[in-house]
């Protein structure tokens, strides 16, 4: 039984997608703008964490999408491999963008890492709450 009642809506892929092309949006105008954050008192750069939580939400919007995927009904393997390998290329795009902005400090590894994880960790939560949220996606 969810724990949640979600809206029919959001039970669809269509919801799903747009909501990632939002946040892909959303991150294609940040990364052009001066960066934001100071670091932090143990010398941490905040934007490692910021990359982290960004991704970490980009991971459980496409992980959603991808799983009410009415074609092409996935494994949970190859969903979380698909979900790391477009973030990874979307988070190498976005340093790439980011390196043509001469306030920006675009091509970090350190940045790009972050990324990752963070799409990691959101399509394994995705995974986790997927169950309670989504008992049975419609694949009408």
């Amino acid at each position: 039984m969810p724990f949640v009642k979600i809206p029919a809506i959001a039970q669809r892929q269509p919801f799903w997608t747009a909501a990632f092309l939002l946040w892909f949006c959303v991150l294609w105008f940040l990364s052009g703008r001066p960066a934001m954050g100071p670091r932090l008192a143990n010398d941490l750069p905040i934007d490692k964490v910021l990359h982290f939580g960004y991704f970490f939400g980009g991971g459980g919007l496409l992980s959603a999408a991808l799983f009410f995927q009415k074609r092409w009904p996935l494994h949970w393997s190859t969903l979380h491999l698909s979900v790391l390998m477009i973030l990874f290329s979307v988070g190498a795009l976005d340093e790439w963008h980011q390196s043509w902005y001469e306030f920006r400090s675009g091509n970090d590894a350190g940045d790009l890492t972050a990324d990752f994880f963070g799409a990691l960790a959101g399509t394994l939560v995705f995974r986790k709450l997927q169950p309670r949220l989504f008992p049975q996606p419609e694949r009408a």
